[in-house]
């Protein structure tokens, strides 16, 4: 039997970049020791008035379907939480709510995108971004980040790869895998090559309220931005809500108009008891949000700090997000290498970065979703790797 020529624009690296993850949680579930920090997954439970609420949905009985573009009390929340990140007037006639920010990006690349149009993508990005444009039959042009180390944007390389073939630009602030933070400067620099040059940005600010220090940036809270950008976000990492899938996108009007015809025959609306516990989260996001910056600060440090003895790595350390990498170029290893060997030797699992783009080659990444105690265990066990790989190259 033959398939759809789509099985192939959604397979590749990025797909199978999580084969090492599989491994990680079967070895796992057979008993085995295993730390795994290849998965944006926070160990920590949903806040509990946010549970409480969708409990108390459920026993009230909202098991039904709900507006396919969100109830008008969930997207009005969005709107108003928007507004005050932007700075910019958005109601609820802007908000389409998604199963999460994976299928808000791939609502934003069927909506905008047609066969042939090229999308400018910073490197490193998430390892869906490939996939997610190509599905619409569009172009990834991936663009490499300055030179100089930190993984920095560079608008200087988006604006030579501009083509009249170009459309959009799908951008992550805070990125992942880098945790870097566009900053004012370089966003106000993409922001011109938007407007000059009548683009889209489809902009991922899934990470938006977990910067340590570094402020964000919103694409559409520029000059000239709000008509001609798409922001995704998500509840899954500020909230500790990955599992309930609960996401949206904000944008113009007509197009979260073409978002809802779109979810009437894709997604069909999300289950409302789980938009009733979004708008509790978003009440409450403030408090929430700091609570997590603050916990996820501290294992940031405490997995820099046990890792500043390893031979052959350096760590950069992230501005932003639950994920830091690791150069791993001086072990004498490619990254596949390092980390499938790191795996079965210590029970370890990270991620060869190089699914996230040519310019992570070379690199892991690696997850501070799990207590300090469980972090520092890590750092000793990738140390160890580390001291008994440069024995033996020394031997």
């Amino acid at each position: 039997m033959q398939y759809s020529p789509l099985v192939e624009r959604i397979a590749g690296e990025g797909a199978e970049a999580w084969a090492i993850h599989a491994e990680a949680l079967a070895a796992q579930a057979r008993g085995e020791d295993i730390i795994v920090l290849s998965v944006g997954d926070p160990d920590l439970d949903t806040p509990a008035p946010v549970t409480e609420r969708a409990v108390a949905a459920l026993r009230s009985g909202d098991t039904h379907y709900t507006a396919v573009q969100g109830t008008p009390e969930l997207r009005a929340t969005i709107a108003q939480h928007t507004t005050a990140r932007t700075g910019q007037p958005f109601g609820p006639e802007n908000v389409c709510v998604t199963a999460g920010a994976q299928n808000g990006l791939f609502f934003a690349a069927l909506l905008l995108l047609r066969p042939g149009d090229e999308v400018l993508i910073p490197d490193p990005c998430y390892v869906t971004y490939e996939a997610t444009v190509r599905a619409a039959g569009a172009v990834p042009v991936p663009v490499p980040p300055r030179a100089g180390g930190g993984f920095r944007p560079d608008p200087a390389a988006m604006a030579a790869r501009i083509t009249p073939r170009t459309r959009a630009m799908m951008l992550t602030s805070p990125n992942n895998p880098t945790g870097t933070v566009t900053n004012l400067e370089e966003a106000e620099a993409i922001a011109a090559l938007a407007r000059d040059h009548d683009l889209w940005v489809i902009s991922d600010e899934v990470y938006a309220e977990l910067t340590y220090g570094t402020p964000h940036v919103a694409m559409a809270g520029l000059p000239g931005m709000v008509e001609r950008t798409i922001t995704v976000s998500s509840l899954s990492k500020s909230h500790a809500m990955t599992g309930w899938r609960c996401g949206w996108i904000v944008g113009p009007e007509a197009a979260i108009a073409h978002a809802a015809n779109l979810s009437l025959c894709m997604l069909y609306g999300l289950p409302g008891f789980v938009q009733q516990a979004a708008v509790v989260a978003l009440e409450q996001s403030a408090a929430i949000a700091a609570e997590a910056r603050g916990l996820y600060a501290a294992r940031r440090d405490a997995l820099l700090a046990s890792l500043s003895g390893a031979p052959g790595v350096s760590a950069l350390s992230p501005e932003a997000g639950m994920f830091l990498m690791l150069d791993i170029r001086g072990t004498g290893l490619s990254a596949r290498e390092f980390a499938w060997a790191l795996l079965r030797e210590t029970g370890v699992s990270v991620l060869d970065a190089t699914a996230f783009g040519a310019s992570a080659a070379g690199h892991v990444r690696l997850s501070f979703t799990l207590n300090e105690t469980v972090l520092a265990e890590a750092g000793r066990r990738i140390t160890a790797f580390c001291q008994s790989r440069a024995l033996h190259a020394a031997d």
